[in-house]
Formats: structure tokens, C-alpha cells, sequence
């Protein structure tokens, strides 16, 4: 192995014991411009190689700042390009850990081409292979885009990520605002995990397991331990908490969430059902205990939605949505993003199952995975309502100007005739209307009916929403 300890170390405490293999550990620096000494950069700041987690095939990079600071370079770049193409040839995930003080100065010109190099590689192999950025020291520059790039970011708590350094922000400075800590970054929606190093290569370890290996990997389940018919007693007592509610669903209630500080109104992430991987999208109470979606939720979940269609992982949502934000700066961007959302789920191919579980009203009933939208199989708690809005607001529109036991009167009618969810299964918008505490027994049984689904598409090169 190298003598890049930091960088060798954290592979190490990544992998499955004893499952690393370096590659190309006698790299280094071909450039010799400022008095550069070749010899003075062990495998270019690099180290790369594969392993195992859990028994699962990994290719890894690992950045050294000790060495050149961890700069990137024309060298440092192919061995990481390399092992793109071996990760792309045997469909297997990446995971990057991304410490540097950014391109190599002395390289110029070569090391902002290698940067682009990179960019490639991991173009070519977005919805093929996984793959996983974890940033352990600085991330800055060019470097922050490939975190960007890739699937999922994974972030220490002390870890800086930028493109432009605090200071460098007009009007502001790092004392004022630290737009490079991991905190600014995490409630920007722009790493997925954010937690002490530490504990850092468990959460790695556990988002990985949850992955499909590529695009095409069928074997992405584990054998069940948890009872299939298990009963989710006083799941409803858990009212709008979507995350309590996803935890008594899936196995052994373990649940990986992902941008849990970001956009609180919606929560993605992944669960086992039955062994299986499923991805999960679920409207929650968000910052003000209420269940009202905005467009970084939508823009979260379309994102979401589009990942787990690209690996054929298949998506259950959970869905109750009272009203859209309503303000300024959200409306700027909310139709778009809702556009977004109802792409991703219209576009999307893989097994999709919903289970409406509070009250859901207005255009979220459209957006949030309906039946119109292609949802394969739709359940309601029989608690749940549905309709264009709240009974009450609906009767002072429709008995506008009557006395105020008319409106009541309008108001009960409302709910029997428009907002009941029986009224709504009635129409065919529900398959069946279940008791809340056999929600995991439903999900499961839908998603094996659904497990050798097949949908053809009509034929183009890619949506443009």
C-alpha cells in the first residue's frame, strides 16, 4: 500500500476488513515546471483501489491533503478517470473521498483538463453505476462540482464545501457567515449526510448497502428477518410524522434518510420491505408542524424520484398535503418545481405504490403520485380525506352570502360528497381503503405483484422538464 496513511486509513475504516486493493499506488507527478520533484508526491495525492461493503464490490478514491495539499493534477485525475472505467466495465459503485485544497497551480492548464476529465467520467456513468461523494476536509472549487455530480454527498460535520470561499462573497466574510460549513451546506440541500467522521463510514456504509451495484443489478435483496403480516400498532397515533410512520413500515424499522435538513416538508430516502430496496418519498410536518409542500420539496423528491427510476428502484409514497406555500419567494419557483415533481413520477418506470395517510387537498392530489400520474396501486388509511379543499373554506365559497347554518350544512355535505375518501375510492383513484396499522402488509404484498412490472415508453432521446 501506499504511504498516503491518512488517505489509506479511511478506506480502511470504509471497507469490509482485510477487502482492500490498491491500484496504481507508484503514480505519481509527471510535471516538472516550478522545481517540481516527482518523487515528492506518492501515488499524485491519491490513493484508488476496490474492495468490499458488505460483501459488495466498491471502487474507492481517497484524497491526501498531506500530499500537494491533495491537489488536483493531469496524474492524480486519470487514476481516479481509471477507475471509472473499470467501476463502468464490472457495474459497481464509486465512492469518492474528497480532501483537497483544489487544482494543482503548477500544472495549469493540464490539471483544469484532468479536472474535466473527471467531470466526464462521471457523466458517463450518472444512472449506471452509484456513486457516492464523501467529503472529509475542504471541497472547493472545480472539486465541489464533482461532489455535486455525484449521486449522493456524504459530509463531516467540519468539512468545508465551496465554490467560492466565505470571504470571497461580496458583503460577507466567514465570521458572519460560514457558507462553507457543513451546516450551511446541509440546509441548502446539498449534501444528503451530515455527521461526525466517526460515525461517518457507518452512515457510508449503510447508504451503500441500501444501493443497487448498477443499473441493471436484480439482486438487490436480502433475506427478511422482520415478520412480513407484522401489524404497525397505533401507527396512525404518529399523526403527520412521516419519519415515525416510514420506521414501523419498513424492516426491522431502519430507515436511511437523506437531506433530512433540507426542504423538512418532504423526506426521501431508503427502507427494506421484504429484503428489498424501495425508495421512499413522504409529505411530514416540516418546520411548522403542518403539511404544507414547497418548491424545494418538489425539487427534492423529483430528484429523488429520478435516481430511483434510473436504478429500478422501486418508490412508495406516502402522501398528505393541506395547501402549497404560499409566498413570494416560493412562488417564484413552485410551479416549476411542481412540474418537476409530476415528471419525475410520470416519467418514471419502476413499481410506484401510494398510500394516502392524512388529509391531502388541491393540486398535491395531482403532483403527489396519482393514479393519473401512473401510479400502479394507490391505498388510503381509512382516515384519510381528499379533494380540492379544506370542507369549510370549500362551503363559504359555494353558500357565499346564506346564513350560517347553511354553510354548515354545505360544509358536512362537502365532506360526505367530495372530501371523504370514499367518495374518492368510489371514482377508482384507490385501489382499496385500508386500516392504518396494516400498511406494511399492503406495501409489501403490492410491491411483489409488482416486482415483474414492465411499461414501454414512447421513444426519445430524454424528457426536457
Amino acid at each position: 500500500m501506499s504511504n498516503t496513511s491518512q488517505a489509506s486509513n479511511r478506506i480502511l475504516s470504509m471497507l469490509d476488513e482485510n477487502s482492500f486493493v490498491e491500484i496504481g499506488a507508484l503514480v505519481t507527478a509527471r510535471a516538472t515546471d516550478f522545481n517540481m520533484n516527482p518523487k515528492e508526491a506518492p501515488a499524485d495525492g491519491v490513493v484508488t483501489g476496490y474492495g468490499l461493503i458488505n460483501g459488495k464490490l466498491v471502487y474507492v478514491y481517497s484524497q491526501d491533503s498531506s500530499v500537494l495539499g491533495g491537489s488536483i493534477g493531469e496524474m492524480h485525475a486519470m487514476k481516479i478517470a481509471k477507475l471509472y472505467d473499470l467501476a463502468m466495465k464490472t457495474g459497481a459503485p464509486v465512492i469518492g473521498i474528497l480532501d483537497s485544497c483544489g487544482m494543482r497551480l503548477q500544472e495549469s492548464t493540464d490539471a483544469l483538463n484532468a479536472l474535466g476529465t473527471i467531470y466526464q467520467k462521471q457523466a458517463m456513468a450518472s444512472g449506471v453505476i452509484p456513486q457516492v461523494a464523501v467529503v472529509l476536509g475542504n471541497c472547493g472549487g472545480g472539486l465541489s462540482v464533482v461532489a455535486q455530480m455525484s449521486d449522493f454527498v456524504v459530509m463531516a460535520d467540519k468539512a468545508k464545501m465551496f465554490v467560492n470561499s466565505p470571504n470571497a462573497i461580496e458583503g460577507n466574510y466567514e465570521g458572519k457567515c460560514d457558507t462553507a460549513a457543513a451546516k450551511f451546506q446541509d440546509e441548502a440541500g446539498n449534501a444528503d449526510i451530515v455527521c461526525d467522521e466517526a460515525s461517518i463510514y457507518e452512515n457510508v456504509r449503510s447508504l451503500v448497502s441500501m444501493l443497487p451495484s448498477n443499473n441493471e443489478d436484480a439482486d438487490c435483496v436480502e433475506e427478511c428477518t422482520d415478520d412480513l403480516n407484522r401489524v404497525c400498532t397505533n401507527i396512525a397515533g404518529y399523526g403527520n410524522d412521516a419519519v415515525s410512520i416510514i420506521s414501523m413500515i419498513a424492516d426491522n424499522s431502519e430507515y436511511v434518510e437523506l437531506k433530512a435538513n433540507f426542504a423538512k416538508c418532504i423526506t426521501t430516502g431508503f427502507i427494506k420491505l421484504n429484503g428489498a430496496t424501495v425508495g421512499v418519498v413522504a409529505n411530514t410536518k416540516g418546520d411548522n408542524d403542518s403539511n404544507i409542500l414547497c418548491a424545494n420539496g418538489c425539487e427534492k423528491a423529483a430528484a429523488f424520484v429520478e435516481f430511483c427510476d434510473a436504478f429500478e428502484v422501486p418508490v412508495l409514497t406516502l402522501t398528505s398535503v393541506k395547501a402549497l406555500k404560499a409566498s413570494e419567494c416560493c412562488e417564484k419557483r413552485l410551479a416549476k418545481a411542481m412540474a418537476k415533481l409530476a415528471y419525475a413520477f410520470a416519467n418514471a418506470s419502476v413499481a410506484k405504490v401510494n398510500v394516502i395517510y392524512g388529509d391531502l387537498f388541491g393540486s398535491a392530489v395531482s403532483v403527489m403520485n396519482s393514479k393519473a400520474l401512473g401510479c400502479d396501486m394507490t391505498f388510503a388509511w381509512d382516515s384519510a380525506k381528499v379533494g380540492m379543499m379544506d370542507a369549510k373554506f370549500a362551503s363559504q365559497i359555494i353558500a357565499d352570502g346564506k346564513s350560517v347554518d347553511e354553510q354548515k350544512k354545505v360544509e358536512d355535505d362537502y365532506n360526505a360528497l367530495q372530501n371523504s375518501i370514499d367518495s374518492y375510492a368510489r371514482r377508482g383513484y384507490v385501489d382499496t381503503v385500508i386500516a392504518a396499522d396494516d400498511t406494511r402488509k399492503y406495501v409489501i404484498g403490492a410491491f411483489d405483484m409488482l416486482f415483474t412490472k414492465r411499461e414501454d415508453r414512447p421513444l426519445k432521446k430524454h424528457g426536457a422538464i
